[in-house]
């Protein structure tokens, strides 16, 4: 079953560091830190994502990654 898109868990984080395989370490709000990876979109319109941006991460409802869905 696929949630609505109203159901997703996206959360605002400030990204900490570049890892390869474009994947980054994200800091959200709460100050927890998770490994999260760009969403294909992102990949494919070839939007960077810095040091210090603030960013949309969609969580996964199992934990593990978080993919990157904007920067804001």
């Amino acid at each position: 079953m696929v949630p609505n898109k109203d159901e997703k868990n996206i959360v605002t984080a400030e990204v900490l560091e570049a890892l390869p395989n474009a994947m980054f370490r994200v800091r959200f709000q709460d100050g927890t830190e998770q490994v999260s990876y760009l969403s294909g979109k992102m990949k494919l319109h070839r939007i960077k994502v810095l040091i210090g941006d603030t960013v949309h991460v969609l969580l996964e409802p199992y934990g593990g990654k978080g993919r990157i869905v904007k920067r804001a």
